[in-house]
């Protein structure tokens, strides 16, 4: 290629017809005020750095992204928001749910908020091939956990319940870290108090379809979806199972996916017919007469080589590359309402990969976010309902 496809005599820079030429060019046009502001209030609050030190921006004390390897764990660094009644004056709001009581086989993941804040501290805040940096176009905080009761799912679950919608309500958006996928009840239950008639889609990433009523007698985290689509505001003809497959697909689930006529893809399904009639398999489904879709992704859903750090790993998953661009083209297109990540178990997690590999999904959502115009929100979504409504289930028997 000759360089007069690069250049022309009137620029110095012409950015080629690449991905990445065209995210050199958005660069340039994004502004610097959230870094200023950081670096500012980290001299304010961490005192000017020892005379020794050239770089003035350098502050004593550790304030704001730098150093990657020093700091308190939020999530990205980002602001800990002690007065969650404030957090309607955030455009995002991280929050960990560190709940494993409704494990059934390997327990860790209630330390999966903990994972995934700590290696989120590897990320800046900027994505190269997209052209968004969070810091300057959105406002993030991280609001903690909720307070989650051990070996008691019931009572742990109307906590996520009450917690999520409050931050739901607030018109912030939730991004939910788990957890094990037990919370996918809790946490849906939570945004339909405030869907009053309006309904939502679940977008389901996952190995196991998640739909079985009971688990050793309890509601565990194989039966969430059974339980969130008896709500009338989540239909389960709104809910898509993307990557279901293998040799842990407990077959009272399936009976009632027949049943109840729910949406499920394969890894083969999705190879086959391609990632974007995948996508768009998806997004028909979740947004049949839905107002909004809430997507729960579980790292599992990736092939266990890539993602050893979960409860129920399970080979032949999705690759991150194919799980990622799935992701990426729901979030784009569909009016998103919220996203938990769940089974990140750092017990047996190797190098920090499956802790890293949800914060990769949790900052890969918000910048697409940013790209589709949904965030930063100019008002609250028309779908939350400001009261507080009792959820109307509907018994399938």
């Amino acid at each position: 290629m000759t360089e007069q496809s690069f250049s022309d005599s009137n620029s110095p820079f012409q950015p080629p017809s690449t991905q990445a030429g065209r995210a050199l060019e958005k660069e340039a046009h994004l502004p610097l005020t959230g870094w200023q502001q950081e670096v500012s209030k980290g001299l304010e609050y961490g005192l000017e750095a020892a005379e020794s030190i050239h770089d003035r921006s350098i502050p004593t004390f550790s304030r704001g992204e730098l150093p990657h390897f020093a700091g308190i764990n939020t999530f990205l660094k980002a602001p800990y928001l002690e007065d969650v009644r404030k957090v309607g004056e955030y455009d995002v709001a991280i929050v960990g749910v560190p709940h494993d009581s409704g494990t059934t086989y390997r327990p860790g993941t209630r330390f999966g908020p903990q994972g995934i804040r700590r290696i989120s501290a590897l990320y800046t805040p900027y994505n190269f091939e997209l052209g968004v940096d969070l810091r300057e176009q959105i406002t993030l905080c991280d609001v903690g956990d909720i307070f989650t009761i051990p070996a008691n799912n019931e009572k742990s679950f109307d906590q996520i319940s009450k917690g999520i919608a409050h931050i739901f309500s607030s018109g912030a958006f939730p991004i939910i870290m788990g957890g094990d996928h037990s919370i996918g009840f809790p946490t849906v239950r939570g945004v339909c108090r405030h869907l009053g008639d309006k309904k939502v889609g679940i977008i389901h990433f996952d190995r196991h379809v998640d739909t079985q009523e009971t688990d050793l007698d309890e509601r565990m985290h194989t039966c969430p979806w059974f339980h969130a689509t008896n709500i009338k505001n989540a239909p389960a003809k709104n809910l898509v199972q993307l990557g279901i497959g293998g040799w842990q697909v407990p077959r009272q689930g399936v009976k009632v996916c027949r049943e109840r006529a729910t949406n499920i893809l394969t890894v083969t399904d999705i190879t086959e017919m391609g990632l974007d009639a995948a996508v768009n398999f998806a997004l028909e489904r979740a947004l049949d007469g839905t107002d909004c879709v809430y997507v729960s992704f579980d790292i599992d859903c990736i092939d266990a080589g890539f993602v050893p750090g979960t409860g129920w790993p399970e080979p032949g998953g999705l690759l991150p590359r194919e799980a990622l661009y799935l992701l990426g083209k729901i979030i784009q297109n569909a009016p998103v309402c919220g996203l938990e990540v769940v089974e990140v178990s750092p017990p047996y997690d190797i190098s920090d990969m499956t802790s890293l590999m949800a914060a990769r999904v949790i900052c890969d959502t918000m910048a697409h976010l940013v790209v589709s115009g949904q965030l930063p929100r100019k008002e609250k979504p028309a779908y939350i309902h400001p009261a507080a409504e009792p959820e109307l289930v509907e018994e399938w028997r």
